[in-house]
């Protein structure tokens, strides 16, 4: 292995260095028995991440336009509860909130395919606080995912 060769496999991260030495790794969802591509596919980080920023911004909306009179530091308070109140309620309920419906996502079990209010709130609350939700595996499932047993998919 020349420089170049060492240097490309250091930049391009471990899981590209395995597979160029022939190890395959499948693709994400495979030992999850998802497809591919389309829809029952895991999600993408973008979809996700953009969802959450739509329920964010739902979630400002509420907080400063309904409880909150002014921009103040009570509205800053509630918008992350009602975040977190949004997420239990319909992910809990109907397996997506409003911006993972809008970015075509939903979240199941995978065992029996809906989600729980009490999975949902396991999940809620581990997607708070930050770090599991940062820890990804090789399907690009989120700790808090692992830990609740549920999977967010594309529909």
């Amino acid at each position: 292995m020349d420089k170049r060769e060492a240097i490309g496999s250091w930049l391009s991260g471990p899981r590209a260095a395995a597979e160029n030495a022939g190890v395959d790794f499948g693709y994400r969802g495979e030992q999850l028995g998802l497809p591919e591509e389309g829809p029952g596919s895991i999600a993408r980080p973008g979809r996700r991440l953009g969802a959450l920023v739509v329920d964010w911004g739902l979630c400002l909306l509420i907080a400063y336009g309904l409880i909150a009179d002014s921009y103040n530091e009570a509205a800053q308070i509630w918008a992350p509860l009602v975040l977190f109140v949004l997420i239990v309620l319909t992910v809990g309920t109907l397996g997506f909130t409003p911006g993972k419906r809008l970015f075509g996502l939903r979240v199941i079990a995978l065992d029996t395919g809906r989600v729980n209010p009490l999975r949902a709130l396991i999940r809620t609350v581990l997607l708070f606080l930050a770090v599991p939700a940062l820890i990804w595996d090789r399907d690009g499932r989120g700790l808090h995912d692992r830990l609740a047993r549920t999977v967010e998919v594309r529909i």
